[in-house]
């Protein structure tokens, strides 16, 4: 069954095809993508959305695309993923997020992987989720941190980034099922 998910501001939902070029535009912002090996061609975003929502339909959860209803159609996605296995620390369920940077510094971020956390822990009956980004991105580690993950202390090169890239090494954030929900606690 495909979910959707509802915040105060966002909807977290299946992608639909007019989301393809929106986000074809995001993966084509070099500040977008300054913490990705490259940025994106129309032909690499279009696949990538694809793959995304075939995973979706499959699963029924995924890389949700997020929408502000009744203002903005689509500013990116957030959402969990089952990563390449090839990971020093797989099998695994990651949270990720990429925004339009327009959207940036408002929370949804924050606000949509809450909710992600949320749909992990108490629909997928996880026991841990885990995160993970290039040592520099100082903006989704704050995300990382703002939604209770801890810095697990380790790094990695990622396997499949060339050891010559500015963003081969990653850090490595996690957050079990008893921590989320001892944050909620008032």
């Amino acid at each position: 069954m495909l979910e959707l998910l509802r915040t105060n501001r966002l909807i977290l939902r299946q992608w639909k095809q007019d989301d393809f070029q929106h986000f074809a535009e995001l993966c084509a912002d070099p500040e977008v993508m300054k913490y990705f090996p490259a940025i994106q061609s129309k032909q690499e975003s279009y696949n990538m959305a694809e793959k995304i929502k075939a995973l979706i339909e499959q699963r029924g959860w995924g890389f949700w695309a997020v929408e502000i209803p009744e203002q903005v159609s689509f500013i990116g996605f957030v959402g969990l993923h089952e990563p390449n296995a090839r990971l020093p620390f797989s099998p695994c369920v990651e949270i990720g997020w990429r925004l339009a940077k327009a959207h940036w510094g408002q929370g949804y971020a924050t606000e949509a992987a809450q909710e992600s956390l949320k749909y992990a822990f108490v629909n997928l009956g996880l026991g841990e989720v885990v995160a993970f980004t290039p040592v520099a991105n100082a903006r989704s580690r704050a995300v990382m941190r703002n939604i209770g993950m801890e810095d697990s202390g380790q790094t990695f090169k990622h396997p499949d980034i060339e050891p010559t890239s500015h963003v081969h090494e990653h850090v490595l954030y996690k957050i079990s099922r008893d921590l989320f929900f001892a944050d909620l606690r008032p």
